[in-house]
C-alpha cells in the first residue's frame, strides 16, 4: 500500500497551479510549485500539507478576502454522496474541474493560519472547503480562539444541506480528534457541543451519525458517566439508526467494563458459568498470527447477552507491558448452552505500534470482566 504521503505530490501540486491560475489570473503558477515542490519527496505528509500552505500564502493576494475568493473559485464541485450519505470520493473528471482531495488540507491550513482576524470570513471559506474533502483541522484553531464566534455559526451548520458541513460540526468539534489539534476547553467540559450533537445524532447521513459516535467516543475518555447517562437517555425509543450510533459511541466504555454503561445495554452482569481461554501455541514470531479457543459454558436459567472481547498486554521497549482491547464477538448465550469461539490475532506490526518481543499476556474480557487468560513468547 502506498504511503498517504504520496498522495501530495509533484502531480497534485501541478492540478492546484492549474486551477489556482484560473481563479485568478494575476496568480504566479511558477513560483508557487517552485516552493510547493522544493525538497516535497522527502518530506512526510503533514509537512508537505504545511509546505503548500507556505506557497499559498507567498503567492494568493495579501488581501485575506480576496484570497480566499480564488481558493473557492479554484474548487471543484462539491463530492457526491451515496445513497446512505457517504461520500462518494474524487473522480479524475472531477479532479479535473477543480481543486478537491487532500490538497484542500492545505487550504484549510492557510485559511487557519492566516484568518484568525475574519473570522466569518474564514469559516465561509471553510464550508466551501468541508464539502471538497475535509476542514475538521482547519475549525480547530477558530474554536479554540474564538470559541463564542464559531459556535453560533455551527448551530446553524448543523442543519445544513450539505452533509459534508454537517459532519464538520461534529467531527471539527471533537475533544481528541486524531491528528487534530487538542481542543483542551473541550476536553475539560464538552458542554458547548452537546447541543450540536442532540441535533445531529439522528441524521439522514450515516457519514454524519458516525462522527457524531466518535466524537461521543472522545468525550468518554474524560466523562464516561456523562455518556453513559446519554446512551441511557437517548436509547429510549431509538430508532435502529440512533442504536447503532449509541451502541459505536460506547465501545470504549463497554471494553472498559464501565459499569453505568453495561447497565444501559443489559450488560450489567458477568457471565454466569465458566470461560476458558487457549491459544493455538506458547510461542510466536512477529509477523505471524496465533489463535485463540475460546469456550463458555452456562449455567444460567436465562439467555445471557455477552460482549467477549480480549486484551492483549504487549510488550514495550523498556520492558513493561501495555494492555490494547481487540473486539471480539457479540452473542446471546442460551440457558445451560456450551459455545466454543475461535479467532486469529496478527501479529503483524501496524503504524501506531511495534510489536517487541517477549512474554505476551492475553486476558478474555466478558462484559468487561477479565475471567481467563493465557501467555505466549513473542519472538523477533
Amino acid at each position: 500500500m502506498e504511503p498517504f504521503k504520496n498522495l501530495i505530490n509533484a502531480g497534485t501540486v501541478s492540478a492546484a497551479g492549474q486551477h489556482l491560475q484560473r481563479a485568478w489570473s494575476g496568480f504566479d503558477r511558477q513560483r508557487f510549485e517552485a516552493i510547493a515542490n522544493h525538497g516535497l519527496d522527502a518530506l512526510e505528509l503533514k509537512a508537505r500539507m504545511l509546505q503548500l500552505a507556505k506557497a499559498m500564502r507567498a503567492t494568493l493576494p495579501d488581501d485575506f478576502n480576496a484570497a480566499c475568493t480564488v481558493l473557492e473559485t479554484s474548487l471543484a464541485p462539491p463530492l457526491p454522496m451515496d445513497a446512505k450519505g457517504e461520500p462518494e470520493g474524487l473522480t479524475t473528471a472531477q479532479a479535473s474541474t477543480g481543486v478537491a482531495g487532500w490538497v484542500i488540507w492545505s487550504m484549510g491550513e492557510f485559511v487557519a493560519r492566516h484568518g484568525q482576524h475574519d473570522v466569518t470570513r474564514s469559516l465561509v471559506c471553510l464550508h466551501a472547503l468541508t464539502q471538497r474533502s475535509t476542514a475538521e483541522f482547519a475549525i480547530r484553531p477558530f474554536i479554540q480562539q474564538q470559541p463564542q464566534a464559531v459556535w453560533s455559526v455551527l448551530a446553524r451548520w448543523a442543519n445544513d444541506p450539505s452533509a459534508h458541513v454537517r459532519r464538520l460540526v461534529s467531527e471539527g468539534s471533537r475533544p481528541r480528534l486524531p491528528w487534530g489539534l487538542r481542543l483542551q476547553a473541550l476536553v475539560a467540559d464538552p458542554t458547548p457541543t452537546l447541543p450540536l450533537l442532540r441535533a445531529l445524532q439522528d441524521d439522514t447521513s450515516s457519514y454524519v451519525r458516525r462522527s457524531v459516535a466518535n466524537h461521543l467516543n472522545d468525550i468518554a475518555k474524560d466523562h464516561p458517566d456523562l455518556v453513559a447517562g446519554w446512551v441511557k437517555d437517548h436509547l429510549i425509543q431509538a430508532t435502529p439508526e440512533r442504536s447503532t450510533l449509541l451502541r459505536h459511541a460506547s465501545r470504549s466504555l463497554i471494553k472498559q467494563g464501565h459499569a453505568p454503561t453495561l447497565a444501559a445495554w443489559g450488560l450489567a452482569s458477568g457471565l454466569t458459568g465458566q470461560a476458558t481461554l487457549k491459544l493455538s501455541a506458547a510461542q510466536a514470531a512477529v509477523g505471524d498470527a496465533i489463535g485463540l479457543h475460546v469456550v463458555l459454558q452456562s449455567t444460567a436459567r436465562q439467555p445471557q447477552p455477552l460482549e467477549i472481547d480480549y486484551a492483549v498486554h504487549h510488550v514495550r521497549a523498556n520492558g513493561g507491558t501495555s494492555p490494547k482491547v481487540f473486539k471480539g464477538w457479540k452473542l446471546s448465550l442460551a440457558a445451560g448452552e456450551t459455545r466454543t469461539l475461535d479467532k486469529r490475532h496478527s501479529l503483524k506490526p501496524v503504524t501506531t505500534r511495534t510489536l517487541y518481543p517477549g512474554l505476551h499476556r492475553i486476558e478474555l474480557l466478558v462484559n468487561g470482566l477479565a475471567l481467563a487468560e493465557a501467555r505466549f513468547d513473542l519472538k523477533p
